[in-house]
């Protein structure tokens, strides 16, 4: 059995928003990015979290089976997950192996070998589409959106099922023409099984208080319904 670990930020036993059915979550600790809407500060550090192995996160979440039902299963999320790539793929041979569904919650990188290893053994990947433009991404994430074209492409490749996540931010994301370019960026997407809008909320703004750092955000706007039922209107139409 490996010693791999993998650095774990927190579990959530029961989600029903992240990825098909009902699904484990795994939020791995340590991201290299800066999204100036990030929900989850408590997340980048490499440094925190938890240390476990593969064989510990099965024998914890195995419990939990009995709810998946045919479509859920475990999603590994984040943190930037692929930060971790030889601990994913230890952990998704092992959960295959249980007959466990495995999705991949990812900001999409620039695929090496090793990206590649752990998009063949995801079922489903969800795929976080920050902002529609290459100056935009380079502007408030700090990567290219070039990485995640790449990314996307690697998918299509191994015939992943892909679902494409986006926040909608008053100001910044929240016109039509910046969702129908979203449209477009997932349009080349083969097995595309949805597009999902996220109104931006600031439920995490008492995280960035504690930790004692600025949310670059804070008087932003929470994203309505209304906002986000017109975009989903212009992205059906």
């Amino acid at each position: 059995m490996s010693d791999i670990k993998g650095r774990i930020h927190s579990f959530q036993s029961l989600g029903a928003v992240d990825g098909p059915g009902i699904r484990y979550v795994i939020f791995m600790q340590g991201c290299p990015y800066r999204c100036p809407y990030c929900h989850n500060p408590d997340t980048k550090a490499f440094s925190g979290g938890a240390l476990y192995t593969a064989d510990e996160i099965v024998q914890k979440m195995k419990r939990y089976k009995s709810y998946f039902g045919k479509d859920g299963g475990v999603t590994v999320s984040g943190g930037e997950p692929l930060m971790q790539c030889d601990f994913l793929i230890e952990l998704f041979d092992r959960l295959h192996s249980e007959g466990i569904n495995c999705a991949l919650d990812t900001a999409g990188v620039k695929p090496d070998e090793k990206v590649r290893e752990v998009i063949k053994r995801v079922d489903t990947v969800l795929c976080d589409i920050k902002f529609p433009t290459d100056s935009q991404y380079r502007e408030y994430i700090g990567q290219s959106l070039d990485n995640v074209i790449e990314f996307l492409s690697v998918c299509n490749e191994y015939e992943k099922d892909v679902i494409v996540r986006h926040v909608v931010v008053p100001g910044l994301t929240d016109s039509e023409e910046s969702v129908m370019e979203i449209k477009r960026l997932a349009g080349s997407i083969k097995r595309l099984k949805k597009i999902e809008l996220l109104p931006f909320k600031k439920l995490c703004l008492e995280k960035y208080r504690r930790l004692g750092i600025p949310f670059p955000l804070e008087d932003t706007p929470e994203c309505n319904t209304e906002t986000v039922n017109r975009l989903y209107r212009s992205l059906n139409n």
